[in-house]
């Protein structure tokens, strides 16, 4: 384990050159553009306080984790250990399995779980042994972390598609197509400072790996809040979801959220408006 705190055990260096900014501090861009994922889910959690109160507390859980995320992702770049590498990969894995356990889609279940009694239940509790395993492998063959969230990325998208299948609307149309535009150069960063590094030094900006953490902060958020919608929608027959952007609900650029009534309530506000 000690060999996992060293620096520089993590037999991944990304392209922005180390110790460039401060000898302290491995990748410094890397690690300072991890920022929203600390100071964002307080927000997030102040946003979603009626889906809090009107679905649990479980969304609170996602942004936590996305604190952890940012935090493990952080101390990785700072000193490029393997054990920074492993948390960094963990808590994105257990962000993933966390979205998953909350709100994975009655419609998606197999077969034999859909006439089980609590069988959607039951059936998330899948994920979170799935995310144990994970873990304790990771830390005997960490590639075993890269290689699960490869698999996970697809499966994801296509849950995604399946919602937007059965419900339509044009703002939610709008954040999808947001959301996935947004994964979109998300992912061309990541490619680019990955196996393009060369060409990306030669002209003065080794930094895409920072720009990857910044994107995928704005496309996995508004996933998740896809994501929570639609769980109201199919799963909570007697809850309104209602999609809104803080700080103005008519600027579609703002921060999304999900809004939550009982839908006796959100009935009578409409015939009162």
């Amino acid at each position: 384990m000690l060999s996992y705190l060293a620096l520089g055990s993590s037999p991944i260096d990304w392209c922005e050159e180390n110790y460039d900014f401060s000898p302290n501090i491995a990748e410094f861009i890397n690690t300072i553009s991890n920022i929203l994922f600390i100071l964002m889910p307080p927000l997030l959690m102040h946003l979603h306080t009626s889906y809090a109160k009107h679905c649990g507390k479980g969304i609170n859980i996602i942004w936590l984790l996305l604190i952890i995320v940012g935090l493990s992702s952080a101390y990785f770049h700072a000193t490029l250990s393997l054990l920074g590498q492993l948390l960094d990969e963990l808590a994105i894995l257990w962000v993933i399995m966390a979205c998953y356990w909350l709100w994975y889609p009655q419609s998606a279940l197999p077969s034999g779980w859909k006439n089980i009694p609590d069988g959607r239940k039951k059936f998330s509790n899948v994920f979170i042994v799935f995310a144990v395993l994970t873990t304790f492998l990771g830390f005997i063959q960490p590639v075993v972390n890269a290689f699960c969230l490869l698999l996970l990325c697809i499966p994801t998208l296509v849950l995604m598609v399946m919602q937007f299948k059965e419900e339509q609307t044009p703002r939610m149309n709008n954040l999808a197509r947001r959301s996935v535009g947004i994964w979109g150069l998300a992912v061309t960063a990541w490619v680019n400072d990955r196996f393009f590094c060369p060409y990306w030094s030669s002209v003065g900006f080794p930094y895409l790996h920072g720009v990857w953490h910044i994107t995928i902060f704005l496309a996995s958020y508004s996933a998740i809040v896809i994501f929570a919608y639609f769980d109201v929608k199919h799963h909570r027959l007697d809850k309104h979801p209602t999609l809104k952007y803080f700080p103005l609900d008519t600027w579609e650029c703002g921060v999304p959220f999900v809004f939550v009534q009982d839908k006796l309530e959100a009935q009578e506000g409409k015939r009162n408006a």
